[in-house]
C-alpha cells in the first residue's frame, strides 16, 4: 500500500494503540491480540503495536494496517531507537513504523532521515513521533509519511498537560504537507474530535480504549476522599 492509500483509508479515522507497560497483566501477546480484534470489532481503522513479536502476531490476526514500533528502555530515545530496531519492526510486518524525530541524539548515531530511507528501502512508511512544532517540519522534511503529536508534553523541556495538545496539531497541519496523527492525553470521543477539528488527519487513542489498569486506578483515585 502506498503512503497516498494508507493516508486515504486513514482520512479522520480511529487508530487504537494495543500496548501494555512492563508489569501489566496485560503485557501478554494474545491478550493484546484479542485487543486489536476488539479494537477491528468497534471500527478501529488501523492498530499501534509494540515490539517485532507483537506486530507480527497482530498483523497475522487482524486485516487492517499494524502501525509497529519497538519501545526499548524509558528514558531519552526509546521508541524504535535505532535503525536496528526499524528494521525488525517492518520486518515484523508492519505497514508503517514509529520512531522518535525529536532533536536528541539516537543511540546507534544514526539520523532520522538514515532511518527514514532504511524503513522506506524495507517497503514500510514512517511515522514520526514528535514533541515540538520544529521537530515535525524537520520530521517531514526528512522523509516522513506521518507526523503524530506523540511525544508533546513526554520530552522534558516541552509544556506539561493534561490533555491533547490541540495546539500543536493545529500548528503542524498547518506547517507541513504530510498528515498529521493527534496522539496523547486523548481521552474521551469529544478530544478525539476536537483533534480532527484543529486538522488532525487521523487521532491514536490508547490508555482510554485498551489499559483497564490505568483505568481502574482513575476511577479509584476519584472516588477517594480528601
Amino acid at each position: 500500500m502506498s503512503a497516498q492509500e494508507l493516508a486515504d483509508s486513514l482520512q479522520g479515522k480511529l487508530i487504537v494503540s494495543c500496548q501494555a507497560p512492563p508489569g501489566d497483566p496485560m503485557r501478554e501477546t494474545g491478550t493484546l491480540v484479542r485487543l486489536a480484534r476488539s479494537a477491528v470489532a468497534g471500527g478501529g481503522a488501523a492498530i499501534r503495536a509494540n515490539e517485532p513479536d507483537v506486530v507480527a502476531a497482530i498483523v497475522e490476526a487482524v486485516d487492517l494496517p499494524v502501525i509497529g514500533l519497538w519501545k526499548d528502555g524509558d528514558v531519552g530515545v526509546y521508541i524504535t531507537p535505532t535503525v536496528r530496531h526499524a528494521l525488525a519492526v517492518a520486518e515484523a510486518g508492519a505497514a508503517v513504523v514509529a520512531a522518535d524525530a525529536t532533536d536528541r541524539p539516537r543511540p546507534d548515531g544514526s539520523t532520522f532521515a538514515e532511518l527514514v530511507a532504511a524503513v522506506h528501502a524495507a517497503g514500510a512508511l514512517v511515522m514520526a513521533d514528535v514533541s515540538t512544532l520544529a521537530e515535525g517540519i524537520a520530521a517531514a522534511g526528512q522523509g516522513a509519511d506521518f507526523v503524530s503529536t506523540t511525544l508533546a508534553g513526554y520530552v522534558p523541556g516541552t509544556p506539561k498537560q493534561t490533555g491533547p495538545d490541540l495546539g500543536l496539531v493545529a500548528a503542524l497541519s498547518a506547517a507541513i504537507d504530510v498528515p498529521v496523527v493527534a496522539e496523547g492525553r486523548i481521552n474521551t470521543p469529544e478530544d478525539a474530535a476536537e483533534a480532527l477539528a484543529r486538522g488532525a488527519h487521523s487521532v491514536v487513542v490508547g490508555t482510554a480504549i485498551t489499559a483497564p489498569t490505568a483505568l481502574t486506578a482513575r476511577f479509584v483515585a476519584g472516588m477517594t476522599r480528601p
